[in-house]
């Protein structure tokens, strides 16, 4: 892989997946030529411990990207966590990148933003339409559900014997955070390969909530079942367990969308980008029960 000079920036760099891509990037490029970008000092600390440069910056301030962004070349938008604010936010990092000049976006989306039935999907759609009309090449990271969604099930499913949710027997193409991540640093340091391109990234292997149940059964060795519940009961048996009546919308309605198709993908796009399958869900799950 080319290790050229240029600046790589990486947003929200100390999240659980941006801390993951700048990691995959400094094995593909020297860390002097990556730069992690935060909200505060504090939270740099072990990324300059890789030998990268930190920068301080927030996507509600854009003066603070003007200046982070300087002599950038190539920016992953790592996609803002404040749902219902992402828009504009990540409209300020898409003016500051045209600002400085950066050459190329890679951006977080979701899968088939265009057509997707999960309302998680409107911001990313006009984000990706925001990227595209400003002009800069660009890559979009259609990423489907992180596996690392499911480990919050495992606790209350070993209580109850049963994991709960909306989406039927939609088939959900997971992959791991690492997986996603490891494409993103390949994309990045590759970008020539993909200019303006639209990635559809999703796991090799799709499960329905009935096996992601069975599964969990199987490693803890007792009976787990899949226990279907229509959209409103189960966001308010999520608002129950003490979820943000928001938060339990948006999962209840995201568990509806993949009962429509909206997380199943097996075109395989993210394991030939990596080089290798992607990992699997029983060895996400394994892991965090020790095993």
């Amino acid at each position: 892989m080319s290790q050229d000079a240029k600046k790589y920036l990486i947003t929200g760099a100390n999240g659980q997946l941006g801390q993951l891509v700048v990691q995959s990037l400094v094995k593909k490029v020297p860390a002097s030529q990556v730069i992690a970008l935060v909200r505060k000092p504090e939270a740099g600390a072990e990324l300059a411990a890789l030998g990268v440069e930190v920068r301080i910056g927030s996507y509600d301030d854009p003066t603070s990207l003007d200046a982070a962004f300087a002599g950038v070349d190539k920016l992953l938008l790592i996609s803002s966590s404040e749902i219902g604010k992402r828009l504009p936010q990540h409209e300020n990092v898409i003016a500051a990148a045209k600002k400085a000049g950066v050459a190329f976006i890679a951006y977080t989306s979701i899968l088939r933003a265009d057509s997707s039935p999960l309302g998680l999907a409107v911001e990313h759609a006009a984000t990706e339409k925001s990227i595209a009309a400003s002009g800069i090449p660009y890559a979009f990271l259609r990423n489907s559900w992180y596996l690392e969604n499911y480990l919050g099930s495992i606790g209350p499913a070993l209580e109850h014997g049963a994991v709960a949710g909306a989406a039927g027997e939609g088939r959900i193409s997971a992959a791991s955070r690492a997986d996603y991540a490891e494409a993103a640093a390949v994309v990045l340091v590759n970008s020539d390969q993909y200019i303006n391109a639209v990635l559809e990234l999703a796991g090799d292997e799709a499960f329905t909530l009935g096996s992601l149940a069975a599964t969990i059964g199987d490693l803890a060795g007792k009976p787990v079942v899949y226990a279907y519940m229509p959209e409103e009961a189960y966001k308010a048996m999520l608002v129950q367990v003490g979820l943000p009546e928001a938060f339990a919308g948006l999962l209840a309605d995201s568990d509806v969308g993949a009962s429509k198709g909206g997380l199943f993908d097996e075109g395989k796009a993210l394991s030939r980008i990596i080089g290798r399958p992607t990992t699997s869900l029983k060895t996400v799950l394994a892991a965090a029960l020790g095993q």
